[in-house]
């Protein structure tokens, strides 16, 4: 067992999990930690909790140091200078002609990478925006491009029910949604009804579409009959008249003979004798 605590670097970011070390941390506390991007400023959204070694990837980092009110300066200069690098950028972009869109722009907690997010429909060849970037800001760059729910979950924005969008407030991941979680619960299979401000399908068709499949899995099939409903076979007046006449299938047993067919049957029967009478005295 190892005692571990969860660490976010953006709001409803994916969750990262550091070593506590030998420091007394808990939840809403600000850390600086040190990840493959190299050393960041998070919060911890979870308490220290013991787990198995087998459910987190070792080797697990400790978390360095919790944060002073100095680092939270460094970090306010840094989201000053993620804007003034925005514009830059897209100054450099419109230079190039390049058909990319830029999104967002992130400072590393100690400045040695610039980090910008960008939508296109194809691949760019950005090579020489790269130089030019690096040129003017001293430091590493990277250019990533991302999906269009990305985008909408770093720019955010109110979704078709009147709320903020979802995966801008709480979700951490995106989890696959398939039409037929839409199909499974009688929505309408329209795009433009079913689908977020990013094009793509809603991301809430997830949410209730487990108890949807535990319900239909409960309902009984279209053969079984419910319970205290008998069978009824529908006949037409040809086929029950035709059953009549035949004596073999009147004894049959669960055969129905509805009165109103037999009394006709029977009314026949007796006109025909009384036919039968008046030719015989004649």
């Amino acid at each position: 067992m190892v005692e571990v605590v969860g660490v976010r670097f953006k709001r409803a970011g994916k969750i990262y999990y550091f070593s506590t070390g030998e420091l007394d941390l808990q939840a809403n506390d600000k850390v600086i930690v040190e990840t493959a991007r190299g050393v960041e400023y998070g919060e911890c959204v979870l308490d220290p909790r013991m787990v198995p070694e087998e459910e987190v990837v070792m080797p697990l980092k400790p978390v360095i140091r919790k944060a002073t009110p100095e680092d939270e300066l460094i970090v306010q200069a840094n989201q000053a200078k993620e804007k003034e690098a925005f514009e830059i950028c897209l100054k450099k972009i419109a230079d190039h002609q390049l058909p990319m869109k830029l999104i967002d722009v992130e400072y590393t907690f100690d400045g040695n990478k610039i980090i910008f997010s960008f939508t296109a429909e194809g691949r760019v060849d950005f090579r020489e925006l790269v130089k030019d970037l690096a040129a003017v800001f001293r430091t590493r760059i990277e250019l990533r491009q991302i999906g269009v729910r990305d985008e909408a979950k770093m720019l955010g924005g109110i979704g078709s029910c009147g709320r903020v969008l979802c995966c801008s407030t709480f979700l951490g991941d995106f989890e696959p949604v398939s039409i037929r979680m839409a199909k499974d619960q009688k929505l309408s299979l329209n795009p433009t009804k079913i689908s977020g401000i990013c094009g793509r399908l809603m991301c809430c068709l997830k949410y209730e579409n487990g108890d949807y499949d535990e319900a239909g899995s409960k309902e009984p099939s279209d053969k079984q009959g419910q319970e205290g409903e008998e069978d009824v076979l529908i006949l037409s007046e040809e086929a029950i008249l035709k059953a009549l006449e035949d004596e073999e299938l009147k004894k049959e047993e669960g055969f129905i003979v509805p009165t109103v067919g037999k009394g006709r049957q029977d009314g026949r029967q007796k006109k025909g004798e009384k036919n039968r009478g008046k030719s015989e005295k004649v």
